[in-house]
């Protein structure tokens, strides 16, 4: 039972992260705060909290390098499947280089490029940015917890 108690604190860790992101990208006008690969984030700062690539640097850092490389791909230069390749491998080079590697945001240039919409630079903001420090926040809230646990 005492290992099952850190699994559910996880899962409900991750649950009020994404529901509170949805809740608030649904209720709020003109805001977007949610995005897939925010789930893949949960997984790793909920269920693998210690994870070097779960930690704050590179959950924000991560996901705010690689999408500046995707919508600087939709601004600057264009959408092909070479395109998609290469904004994909910068991104995962930067983040290599930058000490900033967090797997779920490898998919940002994908999603950006890909949307099919002409997404602006406050894109970076939100969700981005915002999406990731409340998923971040509530991580370290839960690690707190857990302790309580343990």
């Amino acid at each position: 039972m005492n290992k099952l108690i850190p699994h559910l604190i996880a899962g409900l860790g991750a649950s009020i992260a994404i529901g509170l992101l949805s809740f608030l990208d649904t209720n709020l006008t003109n805001v977007v705060l949610i995005m897939a690969p925010f789930g893949a984030t949960a997984v790793l700062v909920f269920g693998l909290p210690d994870s070097p690539l779960a930690q704050p640097k590179n959950v924000v850092f991560g996901h705010l390098i690689t999408a500046f490389i995707g919508l600087f791909f939709v601004h600057f230069i264009e959408v092909s499947p070479l395109t998609l390749g290469l904004a994909t491998g910068i991104g995962v080079s930067a983040m290599l280089m930058s000490k900033t590697t967090h797997p779920p945001a490898g998919a940002n240039p994908l999603l950006i490029m890909l949307s099919g919409q002409s997404l602006g630079w406050f894109f970076l903001v939100t969700p981005v940015l915002i999406g990731a420090l409340v998923i971040v926040l509530i991580g370290k809230f839960m690690q707190e917890l857990q302790k309580k646990f343990n």
